[in-house]
């Protein structure tokens, strides 16, 4: 199962007078990675490069900024990789200290620093939300709202008329045997749509 991060981890590196500042992070999309990225840049105007690396979804990238091609970006989504991570941000700010590294000691600098950072991140694993409704009778309400607090569910919506429409979102892994367990407790009377109020 593909991992996240719970929260964004820094780290420091500083080699051959060069200040490496690493982050690593959850991010949904390419979107928010670039947003983050040109807040890095307006905070570290002084910075030489602002490398970054990125695996969320179908999305992936591996920017050098300036930096020798591949020796920035490209280490350091392999170190995304190699851990399984999905939906992170890799982010890492040089400061150029006045000494070449050369194209291995570039590479192994940017490598570091996320892998020192990734070290200290607490890895969770990726939910898969499925989308569930159903209709029922109004004297089952309570018992179904007991039974779902003991779920892996949320977003619980109520919507009141005829009888009672109920929406929610399960972990898709559970989805099956939620559906099974409220049909059991109901005794066959829930109606399932693929909705749900407001849906």
């Amino acid at each position: 199962m593909a991992q996240t991060l719970a929260r964004a981890v820094h780290a420091e590196l500083l080699v051959r007078k060069s200040q490496f500042i690493g982050c690593v992070q959850p991010m949904g999309d390419r979107a928010q990675a670039l947003e983050v990225v040109q807040a890095l840049r307006v905070a570290h105007p002084r910075a030489t490069h602002v490398c970054w690396a990125l695996l969320a979804g179908g999305e992936s990238a591996a920017v050098d900024d300036g930096e020798p091609a591949g020796t920035a970006g490209l280490p350091m989504l392999a170190v995304l990789r190699k851990q399984e991570l999905d939906q992170v941000l890799a982010t890492v700010v040089r400061y150029f200290g006045g000494i070449k590294l050369g194209a291995g000691g570039l590479v192994r600098a940017y490598t570091e620093t996320v892998a020192r950072a990734l070290a200290e991140a607490d890895k969770v694993a990726i939910v898969s939300w499925q989308r569930l409704g159903c209709t029922l009778p109004y004297a089952l309400e309570g018992i179904l709202r007991h039974a779902l607090e003991q779920e892996p569910v949320r977003n619980i919506r109520l919507a009141y008329g005829e009888h009672v429409r109920l929406a929610l979102e399960v972990d898709a892994s559970h989805a099956n045997a939620l559906r099974a367990r409220l049909d059991d407790l109901a005794h066959g009377q829930l109606r399932w749509d693929d909705a749900g109020p407001g849906g």
